[in-house]
């Protein structure tokens, strides 16, 4: 097998990950956090815990940590079948995502996670009001950092699959 065999299925699936992590991290910012804010406090920081918790598991690792060396892949095979601004752009891509997708969920994210997993949610409604709204707004402050990254990251996926494809086969060499 060639670099040029195996360049469209590691940009392809460099794509589908980046777009899943995407995609999850979008999800939180658009519907789940909106909905845990318009439920009763003590509910959201539990309905949180639970989700914090299930969140380790095979299918997310895949995406969340498979995401770079999808993209790491891309773009040693794309330098290796001499597609080099589309290597350039996985390997940018793969840079951001690890600085803003992967380190900056460590760093930020998993610590609250982590800190909120270690309250009982109080029964009084005001005390579970002043956890949740503290807890909420910096964790969406952070969720939506990481998807903005994430979302640069898609695209520069997407320019680099793009220029794989519009350069062709006689052409891949200029890519």
């Amino acid at each position: 097998m060639t670099a040029k065999t195996i360049l469209l299925p590691a940009a392809f699936l460099a794509l589908l990950a980046t777009g899943a992590i995407f995609g999850f991290f979008f999800a939180w910012v658009c519907s789940t956090l909106w909905g845990l804010d318009n439920a009763d406090p003590k509910v959201a920081i539990e309905a949180m815990q639970a989700m914090n918790a299930s969140v380790r598991n095979p299918v997310f690792a895949l995406a969340f940590f498979g995401t770079p060396v999808f993209l790491a892949v891309a773009a040693g095979v794309a330098w290796a079948a001499q597609a080099r601004r589309a290597a350039r752009l996985f390997g940018l891509a793969c840079a951001l995502y690890l600085a803003g997708g992967l380190a900056l969920t460590m760093t930020a994210s998993v610590p609250m996670n982590e800190a909120l997993a270690a309250v009982r949610a109080p029964a009084d409604a005001a005390a579970a009001g002043a956890i949740w709204s503290a807890y909420s707004a910096e964790w969406q402050l952070w969720n939506i950092a990481r998807t903005a990254v994430c979302a640069v990251v898609l695209l520069l996926v997407g320019v680099a699959f793009l220029r794989l494809r519009d350069s062709g086969p006689e052409r891949a060499a200029h890519a």
